[in-house]
């Protein structure tokens, strides 16, 4: 009888590489690896060779950069997509495009199960596992690392026992790169309280003391140009992280809450990321009222922890959606930011949209503002508290009289 086939999801890296090796020997399967280009800028003809040469099948090579910038990464640039206010959901995004493409190939090819290489202590698995048995629930999910629990020196050993070629980066750190960021695990960046080294980075750049500017035009609050240029969303992507990155700008650094239960030490390098949603969020503060702005906070947060959680195919991302693309028809404008040594921040912003007006906000004598009204609306907004007060006031005093208060 042949053997059952099974569509692995494959980097080249060291775990889905063991992954291949544990799922001919251990499971007796036919592997079939699949890689997606989600901009990982890699050398993608390297990666099915390496395949090949540990034992899968048959290597099948997917061109994914058109569809992750437009149906994921798009919609997160206008969901202001990060998770805990830091993390700009790059690896998130890339896992339910990965699982579709896994479901999809899995189909063609009547395979009976699909793999990944993801641990138990992460997020992806989760990500990768709720996404492919929403599209079907029959396929079987097999994850080596997690279900023997491995850990990365055991794989390492079992590579090199089973003469698995590993990268020197891999040796060190854990990356994962698409065109919306970088991912670095592993190795001393583990160490909650050790600066990364300058070698775990990719994008930025730590030699550069000169200022710099970026001009972003947005239109629905879609980026279409960077200083003047009209670009497509992955090209522009690329002008900012070389540009933002040259300055030291995108790297993100913090204790994060893992799905799992576990508070990790995550590293980020992310300059377009970093830029585009500093620069959104500014531009909607100028078109938006107060009112949308408060509860749109709302939303974005619900999306991001949604996308971080692997609920990418829950309803209410799609109900979330649709509320957040009603906000953006006004999200039109321009938006210049200064950047120095890895700092960040909006100088200047414009938009036909604007609920900014000078005339109101001036202190000089062209002012339209009739202070004069002003006064009636503050004794009104505060008359509650002022009430409030007043009887506290009232209270204690009576306690007083009958004896004093508690702790007296």
């Amino acid at each position: 009888m042949p053997n059952e086939k099974v569509v692995l999801a494959y980097s080249g890296g060291l775990d889905t590489s063991v992954c291949i090796r544990y799922l001919q020997t251990l499971h007796k399967f036919d592997v079939i690896s699949l890689t997606v280009d989600c901009g990982q800028n890699e050398d993608f003809k390297a990666i099915e060779k390496k395949a090949l040469a540990i034992g899968a099948i048959k290597h099948i090579f997917v061109d994914g950069k058109e569809e992750f910038a437009d149906n994921y990464v798009i919609p997160s640039i206008k969901s202001n997509g990060l998770y805990e206010d830091k993390y700009p959901l790059a690896t998130a995004l890339a896992r339910p495009l990965i699982s579709a493409k896994l479901v999809e190939e899995a189909h063609n090819l009547r395979a009976t199960a699909v793999a990944h290489g993801c641990t138990g202590k992460g997020n992806d698995q989760i990500r990768f596992d709720v996404t492919i048995r929403a599209l079907d629930p029959h396929l079987k999910i097999i994850a080596p690392i997690r279900d023997m629990n491995l850990t990365r020196d055991l794989e390492m050993k079992f590579a090199q026992e089973q003469e698995i070629p590993i990268s020197s980066e891999a040796k060190k750190y854990s990356v994962d790169l698409n065109i919306w960021g970088r991912a670095i695990e592993g190795g001393i960046v583990e160490d909650a309280n050790s600066e990364p080294p300058t070698d775990a980075f990719q994008f930025v750049k730590f030699d550069n003391d000169k200022a710099g500017y970026l001009e972003l035009e947005f239109e629905k609050g879609i980026p279409v140009a960077v200083d003047g240029q009209r670009m497509k969303i992955i090209n522009l992507i690329g002008y900012i992280n070389d540009v933002a990155g040259s300055l030291g700008v995108g790297i993100v650094d913090h204790i994060e809450d893992r799905m799992v239960g576990i508070k990790s030490r995550e590293i980020y390098e992310a300059p377009a990321a970093v830029v585009i949603v500093e620069a959104h969020k500014d531009l909607e503060k100028m078109v938006l009222t107060s009112h949308e702005l408060r509860f749109k906070r709302v939303v974005d947060e619900q999306w991001s922890w949604l996308v971080y959680s692997g609920l990418w195919k829950d309803p209410l991302r799609s109900h979330l959606d649709k509320f957040i693309d009603a906000t953006q028809k006004k999200v039109s404008g321009k938006v210049k930011l200064k950047m120095q040594r890895g700092s960040l921040r909006v100088v200047g912003r414009e938009s036909q949209h604007s609920l900014y007006r000078n005339e109101l906000a001036t202190y000089t004598a062209g002012s339209t503002f009739d202070q004069s009204l002003a006064k009636g609306f503050v004794e009104l907004w505060g008359l509650q508290s002022t009430v409030a007060n007043m009887i506290d006031r009232r209270q204690r005093s009576e306690d007083n009289k009958n004896g004093g208060g508690a702790g007296s």
